[in-house]
Parts: structure tokens; sequence; C-alpha cells
């Protein structure tokens, strides 16, 4: 079933509450820019109690069509600089390029998606810890100077994220696959939550 089918679910008020919530659920099953149930926690955040009340579940629909909507609208742009980008020879995306078709971000509010999704994922411990790992200890610096200034970063503290995504990135092999599953899926996770930092800092610049 499709995203708008779904959502008429929700606005269908002959159907139970406890139904249309399922709905909503099933909408970020298809949408979720900073993980499932950081989606469903900013929804909360910003519509109300959705699960019990009329009026906040309606709310939370439309704060997801919202972020959906200018998704699209990111994608299309996406879309037409790459072919201007390929028409002049450049066939792949640059490095520093965001790509909306592979990396997520809360579309239309993103520091505040990014900046939610952190405190959603250290406050239910989904980051990795430390445990000795002096990169995933750098990181854990990088998300609390994040949270601590509302997206800020230093200069140093910018630096260090950029290393620690390099360093983070490069556990993302084809061999860590194939001799420690849990250790990709600790990088995978740590570099989520680098991405989150990123994406909350990309506009607030610190000369601290």
């Amino acid at each position: 079933m499709s995203f708008n089918n779904m959502a008429q679910k929700v606005r269908n008020a002959a159907l139970p509450h406890g139904m249309r919530v399922a709905q909503l659920r099933c909408c970020v099953q298809l949408y979720r820019p900073i993980g499932f149930h950081a989606t469903l926690s900013f929804l909360e955040s910003r519509a109300g109690r959705y699960s019990r009340d009329e009026g906040a579940l309606l709310r939370a629909l439309g704060v997801l069509e919202a972020s959906r909507d200018a998704w699209h609208v990111e994608l299309r742009t996406f879309d037409g600089t790459r072919r201007l980008a390929k028409e002049q020879g450049a066939r792949q995306p640059r490095t520093a390029e965001r790509n909306p078709y592979r990396e997520m971000w809360w579309s239309g509010a993103p520091r505040e998606g990014a900046l939610h999704a952190l405190a959603f994922l250290r406050d239910r411990r989904r980051i990795p810890p430390a445990d000795g790992d002096a990169v995933a200890a750098d990181l854990h610096r990088c998300v609390i100077a994040c949270l601590e200034s509302g997206g800020a970063l230093a200069s140093e503290e910018r630096l260090l994220l950029a290393e620690c995504v390099r360093r983070i990135g490069n556990r993302r092999t084809a061999a860590a696959w194939e001799d420690d599953r849990t250790g990709f899926f600790r990088a995978l996770d740590l570099l989520r939550a680098a991405r989150h930092v990123e994406v909350a800092a990309a506009e607030c610049v610190s000369d601290a």
C-alpha cells in the first residue's frame, strides 16, 4: 500500500483510533528520515501524544507529510544538478555533495531532526560506547558538544568529526562484513550518529 493511501486511513475518523495510529506507523515505515523510532519520537515532540489524541495524530501526519514533500523537492533539485554536472563530464557526485537518495535527514528542519535523533540515540544508549575504542570516544565528544551547543561545533571539533567519519568509514569493508559482523554493524551505528552530527552542525559555526 502506498504512503498516500495509508495517510488517507490516518485521516479517516470512521476508523478506530488505534488502527489510525497503526497506519501512521506504516507511513513511517516508508518514510523514516531519522530512523523509525527516532522519527516517531520526533513526531510526538512536535505534535503531542498522537497515540491518544485525535488532534495530535493529525498534526503528526501533517509534520511527516511536510517533511516528505520537502524531501521530494530536494530529490528533484538533486536530479537537476546531477543532469547538468553529467553534461559537463562529471559522471559521479562529488564526495562532499549530500545525496538525498542515500542519506536521509529531516527535510524542512534538518538541524532540529538531527539533534532530536542524537538525543534519542544517546538517551537509549544506541550509540556504541567507547569501550577502549579511541574513534568512538572522539565521536562521543563530538555528539556531546553538538547537543550542548544546539549544533555548533568549534573548528577543532569539526576536524575531529571529519576524522571520525573517515576512520569509521574505513571499517565498512567486505572483509569486515565477512570476518567481524558485530564490528561492521557497530561501525554503521557509529557512522549514523556521526552523520546526524554533520547535519546538525552544517550551518552552525563556532570560532571557539
